[in-house]
C-alpha cells in the first residue's frame, strides 16, 4: 500500500473501496472482501443509504477500526443542521469518529455545513475535512471563510479527465484530489485505449490495473466500486509495479477533456434540496450466504446512469 500525506499531516491510503450504488447487504460484502484484500479505505455517504451496512463490514472483518480510514459525506439538506447530522452519521456506522468527513454537493447552506465538520474536527470526532464535486470558485469560497482549509476535494477524474488544472489549483494548498469514476464508469473505449493495452502486455496486468496504477502515480487518490470479489482483489493488485515517466507522459495524451457526469449548479440545487430524506431508514438484511458477488449492469451508456454522489 502506498499512502498520502494530507496537509494535517495525516496520512491516507492512496486506494480504497467505493460503495456508491450498493445496497446495504451488498456494501456490507464489499467491505468485508475488500478489507480481507488488504484495503485499509472505505468510503460511503449519507445518501448512498448503505452506512449500516459498510460499519457490519468492517466489524465482520476483524480489523481494527484504528486501522481502517474511513470516508464519508454530509448530504446538502443535512448543512444546516450540520451537528447533528454528524452525530447521526456516527451513530449509524457504529465509531465515535471518521477519518474523513465531505460536503457532497457544492449547494444549499455549504458554509454553515463546512463550519459544522470544523467543530467536529476540534472535538476529534473527525480527522480530515474535504469537499466533494466543487468546482474551483467554491472551494476558493469555503477556503476564503473557513478557520481548517479543506485537506481533500473529491471530483471525477481518469485519464479522459485527468483534473489537471484543478490539481494545480489544490496544490497550492497541499490538498489532494480524490478521484471518483476512475477507470470512466465503466467506458470500456477508454479502459480499451491501446496504450493501457500495450503496458498490460508489458507487466502482466489487466489494463484497468494500469489505469488505476497511472491515477496513483499522479498522485489521486482512488475508490473504484465493484460487488465482485474478484474483480476487488484484482483493482487493489497494483502495488507491485510502477510505470516510468515516459509511459505516464504517453498516458496523458488519451486526455479528452470529457467527463462522464455534466450538471449545472442550477440544476443539482433543484435535484438534491428538492427531498428531505431520512438516513437513519436503511435495510438491514444480509445477503444469503451462497449469493454470487456479481454486478449486475444496465446496458446503458455511461452518461444515462444515476449521477454519481
Amino acid at each position: 500500500m502506498e499512502y498520502a500525506v494530507l496537509n494535517n499531516g495525516i496520512k491516507m491510503p492512496m486506494e480504497g473501496i467505493g460503495t456508491f450504488l450498493l445496497k446495504p447487504a451488498e456494501a456490507e460484502e464489499s467491505v468485508y472482501q475488500a478489507l480481507k484484500a488488504g484495503y485499509r479505505l472505505v468510503d460511503t455517504a449519507n445518501a448512498y443509504m448503505n452506512e449500516k451496512g459498510v460499519g457490519r463490514g468492517i466489524r465482520k472483518s476483524g480489523v481494527k477500526r484504528e486501522d481502517i480510514f474511513l470516508v464519508t459525506k454530509l448530504w446538502p439538506t443535512e448543512y444546516e443542521d450540520g451537528a447533528k447530522a454528524i452525530e447521526d452519521t456516527l451513530k449509524r456506522r457504529g465509531t465515535d469518529y471518521v477519518d474523513l468527513l465531505i460536503l457532497h454537493q457544492p449547494v444549499g447552506n455549504y458554509l454553515a455545513g463546512y463550519h459544522a465538520m470544523e467543530e467536529a474536527y476540534k472535538a476529534g470526532k473527525v480527522k480530515a475535512l474535504g469537499l466533494s464535486n466543487f468546482p474551483e470558485k467554491l472551494i476558493q469560497d469555503v477556503i476564503d471563510h473557513c478557520e481548517i482549509k479543506p485537506q481533500m476535494v473529491q471530483v471525477e477524474a481518469h485519464p479522459y479527465y485527468p483534473q489537471t488544472e484543478l490539481k494545480a489549483y489544490l496544490a497550492k494548498y497541499q490538498m489532494v484530489l480524490m478521484a471518483w469514476y476512475p477507470l470512466g464508469h465503466g467506458d470500456k473505449s477508454l479502459v480499451g485505449e491501446e496504450v493501457f493495452t500495450k503496458l498490460a502486455q508489458k507487466y502482466g496486468k489487466t489494463n484497468a490495473q494500469i489505469v488505476l496504477r497511472w491515477h496513483v502515480q499522479a498522485g489521486n487518490i482512488i475508490i473504484p466500486g465493484s460487488k465482485n470479489a474478484d474483480h476487488i482483489r484484482d483493482n487493489f493488485n497494483i502495488f507491485d509495479f510502477a510505470l516510468t515517466e515516459e509511459e505516464m507522459a504517453e498516458i496523458a495524451k488519451v486526455d479528452k477533456n470529457t467527463r462522464y457526469y455534466n450538471m449545472s449548479l442550477e440544476d443539482a440545487a433543484k435535484a438534491y434540496m428538492a427531498n428531505q430524506i431520512d438516513f437513519n431508514a436503511q435495510e438491514e438484511p444480509r445477503l444469503p450466504q451462497k449469493e454470487p458477488l456479481i454486478r449486475k449492469t444496465s446496458g446503458r451508456r455511461p452518461e444515462q446512469d444515476r449521477p454519481p454522489m
